[in-house]
């Protein structure tokens, strides 16, 4: 892929979002017939937050001055070996992270979490098996009881054919044995849509018979592109939808039902490429018309002006009010 594909800060590197999820347990089943999409309202608009670095909101705070109810709480990574931790350091239990969860849950919302990113040590490399990383990913799903849950897959993890096989694989492993989690799979993508090895790891997940709720895709750092940002964004995930719909045979309205897209607000990793509060309408528009899975974007830790000396990853780069794009975002409802 690009040389940042979806470059996301895990500790003190570069971030990028997110990714994009889907809100459908089976492949071709409706929306409307969906239990997991009546259970959990606001599910499809979960935007990322990183409680590890740039001075992060209050996740309670930002529900209070937004209306959003979920999030998609990063990175869970490994420890070295083939267990997760919270940046690969922060246990599971018992500290700032779930105590995080508690408190989002208690004010009425709820968390997605997501394994992976671009820095640091990755699950789906360290362990060595398919079982082994299923087993890592079920140790997150229980210490919080997860309704859904997010792989985004990048850098070497996304790049090495052997890990893609074991991610799906453990991924339906997962899903085999926890009916009616929801599951996403983020990854970077091209203008035009998922490149290669996007279209690759689809195409395993439909040949695993891996009932993935949401390919997403992370439309940025794309290194060149015509239009605006997001006129861009639409045709990745046009791309995207094409690839899903080729590889598991669906029709065109459950193929959009199974993609969704994790943008990234204000000024991106790549010079002089930014993300408007015009581009997140665009994507507004479209999700709405298609019923994708997943609206989601990297981050609320960004979505503010920047202050005099604020760091660039705790804030958008662009003129704005607080949360203006998680604003326009918590609009989408699936």
């Amino acid at each position: 892929m690009r040389k940042t594909i979806g470059v996301r800060l895990t500790a003190p590197l570069l971030a990028a979002t997110l990714g994009p999820a889907a809100l459908l347990l089976a492949p071709v089943a409706s929306a409307a017939a969906d239990p997991a999409v009546a259970a959990a309202p606001g599910m499809a608009a979960a935007p990322y937050e990183y409680l590890g670095w740039g001075n992060p909101q209050k996740p309670t705070d930002v529900m209070k001055a937004t209306g959003v109810k979920w999030f998609t709480l990063a990175f869970i990574l490994s420890d070295g070996g083939c267990n997760p931790k919270w940046d690969g350091s922060r246990p599971l239990t018992g500290g700032s992270d779930e105590a995080a969860i508690k408190s989002i849950r208690a004010a009425g919302g709820d968390v997605v979490v997501s394994v992976g990113g671009w820095s640091g040590n990755k699950l789906g490399e360290k362990c060595s098996s398919a079982s082994a990383l299923a087993g890592a990913y079920q140790k997150v799903i229980d210490a919080y009881k997860l309704k859904a849950f997010d792989i985004d897959i990048e850098d070497t993890e996304f790049g090495n054919a052997t890990v893609r096989q074991r991610v799906v694989d453990a991924l339906k492993i997962v899903k085999t044995k926890n009916p009616g989690l929801v599951t996403y799979i983020t990854m970077g993508t091209t203008p035009t849509g998922p490149d290669a090895t996007g279209k690759d790891l689809i195409k395993r997940g439909a040949a695993a018979g891996l009932a993935n709720d949401g390919w997403v895709v992370m439309p940025f750092d794309f290194g060149g592109h015509s239009g605006t940002m997001g006129q861009a964004s639409v045709g990745a995930l046009e791309g995207l939808k094409a690839a899903v719909k080729s590889a598991y045979g669906y029709s065109d309205d459950a193929a959009y039902r199974h993609i969704g897209v994790s943008s990234m607000n204000g000024k991106t990793d790549e010079a002089g490429e930014t993300v408007t509060t015009a581009d997140f309408r665009t994507l507004l528009g479209y999700a709405q018309q298609h019923h994708i899975a997943r609206f989601a974007f990297w981050s609320v830790n960004r979505d503010r002006a920047c202050g005099s000396g604020t760091d660039a990853d705790a804030c958008s780069g662009v003129s704005q009010s607080p949360y203006e794009f998680t604003r326009i975002v918590v609009q989408y409802q699936g």
